[in-house]
């Protein structure tokens, strides 16, 4: 055999990329247009268009309203208590000019290191922008070592790119590990929580987390399946199980079963995550990391969260600590929830720091 056909025998054979189908593939891995929207801009305008949100990105919710609201200055200190995807961070920051300081906190060690590159590629590096792999509820450990803030922003939706990720567990519109953390590296998957709860903590759970009407009906499914031995690890398996209960109750239809898959899913996210704990915590040292005319914008994407922000609000404002809040939440224009359907859900509440 010569040099030359040895050689040959171990050229990797060149393998063409699978054709992307159509303009928004089902399968996640598949969507390698939308996973590299730098690459392909023009598809990504696209998806966006028709409504879609592409896979591996966020659209960023109520950013005018924010930016209005916020009137941020060149020089000032500010947080991006959420930082995500870096959406309106990226906004944020343009208002800066290069002038004055941004801190973000994320709690998500796989998203973190991508939306950090993202920016420093954009030119916001740590001479600008310190970004902290850290749980929003420490935010006075942030200005133990900074000045007082003259703008926050918690945006306490999950990211898109966190539920299109079925590898997360987060939707029940893939097949995936029910997990649910978004720190994977801490406390207990979904699955595991699930397997310690007594049926009346997965009724009170539904309802306290997502209003759910049918906790019932849906904790007692639950709960039968794990004393049957069989362990609830994947999100179609819960999905089904919510599915074959609901079958049964009374003039059901095919869209109240797919809310009720959602609730259940929010309230064990949230519980897995301890989201309202956190947020409480968030709420109660805000004043206190605030300068003077501070101003504190917070979005909320259900009731629980809400009605916590709305309560925490009204209780500083009747003390004196805020001398103005928002009257009523901000809804998203028609335009905007055209464009994102994630948009629907979100409410826009207020503070200024008296």
């Amino acid at each position: 055999m010569s040099p030359d056909n040895t050689l040959d025998e171990k050229e990797p054979k060149h393998q063409r990329r699978p054709r992307y189908k159509g303009t928004h593939p089902k399968n996640f891995k598949e969507k390698y247009k939308e996973l590299n929207p730098e690459k392909y801009a023009n598809d990504i305008e696209k998806i966006i268009q028709k409504g879609n949100t592409p896979a591996g990105m966020h659209i960023s919710i109520c950013v005018k309203e924010i930016l209005d609201f916020l009137q941020i200055e060149p020089g000032q200190t500010g947080l991006d208590a959420t930082l995500g995807y870096g959406g309106h961070t990226l906004e944020m920051l343009k208002c800066l000019d290069s002038k004055g300081r941004m801190y973000a906190l994320d709690v998500d060690p796989i998203e973190l290191p991508k939306t950090k590159d993202r920016l420093e590629r954009l030119g916001y590096g740590p001479e600008i922008l310190e970004i902290k792999e850290m749980n929003f509820s420490k935010i006075d450990e942030i200005t133990s070592k900074s000045e007082p803030f003259n703008f926050v922003l918690a945006d306490l939706g999950v990211s898109s790119m966190q539920i299109d990720n079925p590898e997360r567990g987060f939707t029940f519109k893939a097949e995936g590990p029910l997990d649910l953390r978004l720190n994977p590296k801490i406390g207990i998957s979904a699955a595991d929580l699930l397997k310690e709860m007594t049926l009346f903590e997965i009724e009170d759970m539904l309802i306290e987390n997502a209003d759910e009407p049918h906790a019932a009906v849906i904790a007692r499914a639950i709960l039968s399946s794990i004393k049957k031995g069989i362990d609830i690890i994947s999100t179609t398996q819960l999905r089904n199980i919510i599915k074959d209960a609901m079958k049964y109750v009374p003039r059901i239809k095919e869209d109240d079963i797919k809310k009720s898959c959602q609730r259940t899913f929010q309230a064990l996210r949230i519980n897995v995550n301890k989201e309202f704990e956190v947020l409480d915590e968030f709420l109660e040292k805000l004043p206190d990391v605030l300068a003077k005319g501070g101003r504190v914008a917070i979005l909320t994407f259900h009731s629980g969260e809400d009605r916590r922000v709305k309560k925490s609000f009204q209780h500083f404002f009747r003390e004196g600590v805020y001398s103005e809040i928002a009257p009523e939440p901000i809804r998203p224009s028609a335009e905007e929830c055209r464009v994102n359907s994630r948009a629907r859900s979100a409410k826009l509440r207020w503070a200024i720091k008296a």
